[in-house]
């Protein structure tokens, strides 16, 4: 059901049942899936894919032009996945030619007033709470929360089940399966109680501590800290995933307690 006061170009690909309500604007080159709700005033402009079973409550604006200074008018878009709310004054910005797109993954949630940047990649079953700003080219991996007023400086990237607490300016790359507060911004613990409501055994939970407790509590430097993780930690995918962020993070991680 598209409102007569929404203006809809022509051109747009809507899919079924899609609702769009009044003084909403929905720009020619845009795709919107199957039972996807856009409420009013909302602004969705060229190069949007939206999946299906979205909600997109009044004032989002979903594609604007980057302002990443460098941008030259390259063709890019934003690319949502299905089953994603985005709650109201929520801006997406397209991606620049770094990565073609900026990218918001499914079942994930953006509260009030969030901004995703250019080139951001936001996984799936992600939650980023009210007045979050992630910089351009920011990385947040599947099942991460940040808690509200939560910043990124450019080329951050969050790990996997990682929880930072509210008004926590990121600086520094958060590996995975984390709690991360303070300021600077530093290693709390791990995030046991997400980890537990996604279904981790206790077993599992213990070896993630322990390689924890080796990178931060025990003060070994960090190359001495891997070198006793791989020496006495079983093999297990945590493991792999830990060791393989903090290989891929050529500035660094953020600091122990």
């Amino acid at each position: 059901m598209i409102h007569k006061f929404s203006d809809v170009h022509p051109d747009a690909k809507i899919g079924k049942n899609v609702k769009i309500g009044p003084f909403t604007h929905i720009a020619a080159d845009v795709e919107i899936g199957d039972n996807t709700e856009i409420m009013s005033n909302v602004n969705i402009l060229d190069g949007a894919r939206i999946g299906s079973h979205c909600t997109i409550y009044p004032t989002a604006v979903i594609s604007a032009v980057s302002q990443d200074l460098k941008y030259q008018g390259e063709y890019t878009t934003v690319e949502i996945g299905d089953h994603t709310t985005i709650r109201e004054g929520v801006t997406i910005h397209r991606g620049t030619a770094d990565r073609w797109k900026t990218v918001v993954g499914s079942h994930t949630l953006l509260m009030s007033y969030v901004h995703i940047a250019h080139d951001c990649v936001v996984g799936d079953h992600c939650i980023i709470a009210g007045y979050s700003g992630l910089s351009g080219h920011t990385v947040v991996e599947d099942y991460a929360i940040l808690e509200g007023k939560v910043g990124t400086g450019q080329f951050i990237r969050i790990g996997a089940h990682s929880f930072i607490a509210g008004g926590s300016l990121v600086r520094k790359n958060i590996p995975p399966f984390v709690k991360a507060a303070r300021e600077p911004i530093s290693y709390i613990g791990i995030n046991s109680v997400g980890l537990k409501r996604r279904g981790y055994d206790e077993e599992t939970i213990r070896t993630i501590e322990k390689i924890y407790k080796i990178l931060y509590i025990q003060n070994k430097n960090m190359t001495k800290a891997i070198q006793i993780i791989r020496e006495t930690v079983p093999d297990c995918m945590e493991k792999e995933m830990i060791l393989k962020f903090i290989a891929e993070s050529p500035n660094g991680i953020m600091k122990g307690v």
